[in-house]
């Protein structure tokens, strides 16, 4: 019987390159929460997805040669894959290149332009295109932005805004009035503080300067911003807007929304007005977990400390990198990971704690009964307490599990295992088997440590399930319900186990640090060599004075050789409107001499002269050029030498 709904989001994940652990980490959080509460009853609904328009994206996939589309399908069928590797239960995967989830949004844009929420005005300035954020300058961190650390662009545009102003004063006291809205506590003033209270700016909810993205139905040289477009998923995905909303009836509002701390204010101020605006009912909760940090900071590709759940999982499996993720960080706040810690957590917790106690286990009953498990008829005092802490132990995992403290749900599940272990050596089974007239209590303290692991086991399936399905198979488990540890009697008499298998091999520190190491170092080297161009920085402002100053004129090259003793310059002479020059260029790399012949090219023509190598040079050719070796000369069509280019 179900205990009522439940309802989870994962962020959507912005799918402009390969997820990294940080990622990973928030889906396996969102992962164990929902299978616990599918596990304890309850109907759960586990959403995630990914945010696929903007900028970014469409910049990367003309970078490619691709359309958006095509670049954004081959990176969601990597993450897809990465979630399937690391046994994400989701129940729906939502794109917002879905044609629902499209219409959707466009229905929502309008109804909030038509009631007086949205209006249309112009933008002006600074703009992250990685982080797609608007900055002012006194947010800006050494000229850059503050999220990220890569150059800005001045922009201005006519955009659409969004009046959050006018529903401010109805958030604050809603966050007020409502304690367990936004988690963990510390998180609450922030946004209390920071954004809210000092006064909340209109929204800007609408771009000119790109078109991937959903466009607005009456206007479309706009399209709408990734706020309501991306936000809008965890309604939509439900069925919010369309024909059949019966999920929407039966999920809505979420019980939580886990989200990275560095976009909590999108969800706990931005899409909270949103819903408010539309009359709709808020999430419950929102969640905003810590980082994970590598090397003592945040994970950047221009860092080179990128950690790929991949790679770890191909050298670890996937249940010990999901029980490093769940255990090791504190849920809320920033956690460290490094490689030693991660392979030091395998070889003590899991090979030998959990992975040791089975093992001991099967291969007794094996031993001494030819694997079959006996009835618990020679009960003593000293397993009271071991019976004690097992049936203890679902209570209090659920306990912490409601209140989201998963690495204090698992410390409770290996208390068990720790119990277990102590069990053994204080009944020592290994004597017991020498006395015959002891068979009876073997058989008893075997069927006590097999019950210990059930129970283990069902409790640890919303975490590892992997490794709960394996301990299963091999003590031949029939009843794995969550209803079915409240007692101590669930391991049926009479029941083979299995062979025994290793479930945690124990890893040589040392050799695999180092083989983690060399594999580091490829993949920073390979990240180097494909890491997108930056744009460098735009210089400070100048006024159009000062770009008069500058005499552009078009000339064609009539000769060009080498510079002798010089690999990159090239000597030119050029017909400027009848008057011959001499310019030397340091384009040789290139440029072969034959293929600048009677090519028109732009001139800087007021260029104070300037003699190199030797060789006088009476102005400058204009070329772009990227981070990449690949340069260009300004090409200004067939004009008439001497034009001047304004």
């Amino acid at each position: 019987m179900s205990r009522g709904t439940y309802y989870i989001t994962t962020p959507i994940y912005y799918p402009s390159a390969n997820l990294h652990i940080g990622n990973t980490y928030t889906t396996v959080a969102a992962d164990a929460i929902a299978r616990f509460k599918r596990l304890t009853g309850y109907d759960t609904f586990f959403l995630t997805g990914t945010d696929e328009h903007g900028q970014k994206i469409q910049r990367l996939a003309e970078a490619k040669g691709v359309t958006p589309k095509e670049y954004v399908d081959e990176i969601v069928a990597g993450i897809k894959d990465l979630w399937k590797m690391m046994n994400i239960s989701y129940d729906k995967f939502i794109r917002t290149t879905d044609d629902y989830h499209v219409e959707v949004v466009q229905k929502i844009f309008k109804k909030l332009y038509d009631q007086g929420d949205i209006y249309k005005g112009e933008y002006e300035g600074l703009y992250c295109t990685p982080c797609e954020s608007f900055w002012t300058e006194t947010q800006l961190v050494d000229g850059k932005c503050p999220d990220c650390g890569r150059p800005v662009e001045k922009t201005k545009e006519e955009a659409y805004f969004f009046r959050m102003s006018k529903y401010a004063d109805k958030l604050i006291e809603y966050i007020e009035t409502h304690p367990e809205f936004i988690q963990p506590e510390s998180r609450k003033n922030e946004m209390l503080n920071n954004f809210l209270r000092p006064g909340l700016q209109d929204l800007c909810i609408s771009r000119t300067s790109f078109n991937w993205g959903i466009p607005v139905t009456f206007d479309d040289k706009h399209v709408i911003y990734v706020w309501i477009d991306a936000l809008s998923n965890y309604i939509t995905a439900l069925g919010y807007g369309q024909e059949n909303d019966e999920l929407y009836k039966k999920y809505w509002p979420a019980n939580v929304h886990l989200v990275g701390k560095d976009i909590l204010r999108f969800h706990t101020i931005y899409w909270p007005i949103m819903l408010m605006a539309l009359g709709e009912p808020l999430p419950k909760q929102v969640f905003g977990h810590g980082w994970l940090l590598v090397d003592g900071g945040k994970m950047s590709k221009s860092k080179g400390n990128v950690v790929d759940p991949v790679t770890l999982v191909k050298h670890f499996g996937t249940d010990a990198v999901r029980y490093y993720l769940l255990h090791e960080i504190p849920f809320g706040q920033d956690g460290l990971y490094t490689s030693e810690i991660f392979i030091k957590k395998t070889n003590s917790d899991l090979a030998n704690d959990l992975g040791n106690l089975l093992n001991r286990t099967i291969a007794m009953i094996n031993k001494y009964f030819d694997g079959v498990i006996q009835a618990p008829t020679a009960k003593e005092k000293i397993d009271d307490d071991l019976i004690k802490v097992a049936i203890e132990a679902p209570s209090k995992v659920e306990e912490k599990m409601d209140n989201l403290k998963i690495p204090e749900a698992l410390d409770e599940i290996w208390a068990v295992v720790r119990r277990s272990n102590k069990y053994i050596d204080e009944t020592m089974p290994w004597v017991l088997a020498k006395d015959e007239d002891k068979k009876e209590r073997l058989g008893t303290v075997l069927y006590n440590l097999v019950e210990s692991l059930r129970i283990i086991s069902v409790m640890l399936s919303a975490f590892l399930p992997e490794t709960s399905d394996k301990i299963n198979r091999q003590l031949n488990v029939s009843l794995a319900t969550w209803d079915s540890i409240a007692s101590f009697d669930g391991t049926q008499a009479g029941t083979k186990v299995g062979a025994g298998e290793v479930i945690f091999p124990r890893i040589d520190v040392e050799k695999k640090l180092e083989e983690l190491s060399k594999l580091q170092q490829q993949q920073k080297e390979k990240a180097a060599a494909s890491e997108e161009p930056k744009m460098e920085p735009i210089k400070p402002e100048i006024t159009i004075e000062d770009f008069e100053k500058i005499d552009l004129r078009v000339v064609k090259v009539i000769e060009c050789e080498p510079v002798k003793k010089a690999n990159k310059l090239l000597k030119l002479k050029v017909d400027l409107g009848g008057e011959e020059r001499q310019v030397v260029s340091g384009i040789a790399k290139y440029y072969k001499p034959e293929e600048l012949v009677g090519k028109y090219v732009v001139l800087v023509a007021n260029l104070k002269p300037v003699k190199l190598r030797g060789e006088l040079s009476q102005g400058m050719i204009l070329a772009a050029s990227d981070e990449k070796d690949k340069l260009f000369v300004v090409d200004p069509g067939k004009l008439p030498t001497g034009s001047i280019v304004r």
